[in-house]
């Protein structure tokens, strides 16, 4: 071998260690540049932990929250159809006089006419609603959402509820007849002074307030009797109450006629002029009480004038 090539090999090797210590230096330089890093901030190595811990606690609850709602939801879910079923549907658009009025019992029963003498022939449920056509004393024709039409009493319907969402009141057969009077018959037993007193009338009614009254009476004394008739016009301010005052003015014809027994005795004839204060009572069906206190003036010439006072009580009948 000569010594040219024993040089090239001995040039190589030192290459070759060279470059392995060249390699192994770096590496180590890098290494320590990482430790001494990590040294310098300590804070952020471990703030890391925590915030991966922190996040997959957030994330736990979520995933729980989620799972829980989910039965909420569905339940929420089931209920809605039930709240649903159980509202009651819109009432009918139909006529604008007729009313409607919702079931509110568990049924109301229909009959074929407006008495409890004829047939039941359908039954409403609750939730049903039932339009109200006519009224027949206490019975009410009604129509159902499908036109089945029939009678029912008012005290079923009673517990129905209107559209705006109240209970449904019915005012008193008897009492929408005593406000609807306009003819009235009469009598009255009283005192005429210190007399007997017996009386009939009979009223026609004008207006809510107003009315027309005609009076015959008749007086039997001891020494005289006397008969009576006047027209009145009654003032009647709370006519709606069943217990109303009553104010009337009026003009009509006084006579007394004395007993045979009497010598000398003459016939009075004279006009009257009346004014009365009195009270009425409608207690039962068509039936009306009555009282009263009157001022009667007859005038007996152009310079003399007799006061009569009387009261009266009695019962009317109106139709």
């Amino acid at each position: 071998m000569s010594v040219r090539g024993e040089r090239g090999r001995v040039v190589v090797r030192l290459l070759q260690i060279f470059f392995v210590d060249v390699c192994l230096g770096a590496a180590l330089l890098v290494g320590g540049a990482a430790r001494a890093a990590d040294a310098a901030d300590p804070a952020a190595t471990g703030a890391s932990a925590p915030a991966a811990a922190t996040a997959a606690s957030a994330a736990a609850p979520a995933v729980a929250s989620t799972a829980a709602s989910a039965p909420s939801a569905a339940a929420s879910a089931a209920a809605a159809p039930m709240a649903a079923a159980s509202a009651p549907p819109p009432p009918p658009k139909r006529s604008a006089k007729a009313e409607s009025v919702l079931v509110a019992d568990a049924y109301i029963e229909l009959r074929t006419g407006p008495g409890r003498g004829y047939p039941i022939f359908y039954v409403a449920q609750r939730n049903e609603w039932l339009e109200i056509e006519l009224r027949h004393t206490d019975w009410f024709r009604v129509r159902t959402e499908d036109g089945k039409v029939g009678w029912v009493v008012r005290q079923q319907l009673e517990t129905t509820i209107t559209t705006a969402g109240g209970k449904k009141t019915f005012r008193d057969v008897l009492l929408d007849d005593y406000l609807s009077r306009k003819v009235q018959l009469g009598a009255a037993w009283g005192h005429f002074q210190s007399e007997p007193m017996l009386k009939v009338w009979t009223s026609y009614r004008f207006s809510e307030t107003l009315s027309l009254e005609a009076t015959y009476g008749q007086v039997q004394g001891v020494f005289s009797g006397t008969d009576l008739w006047h027209v009145n016009v009654v003032v009647e301010p709370w006519s709606d109450y069943r217990l109303s005052p009553f104010f009337s003015v009026g003009l009509g014809k006084f006579k007394n006629f004395p007993n045979l027994s009497l010598i000398g005795a003459q016939t009075t004839d004279a006009k009257l002029g009346t004014a009365s204060i009195g009270v009425r009572y409608h207690f039962t069906e068509r039936f009306v009480l009555s009282a009263d206190y009157s001022l009667y003036s007859a005038f007996v010439s152009d310079q003399r004038t007799t006061e009569y006072k009387a009261w009266t009580i009695g019962i009317a009948f109106f139709f």
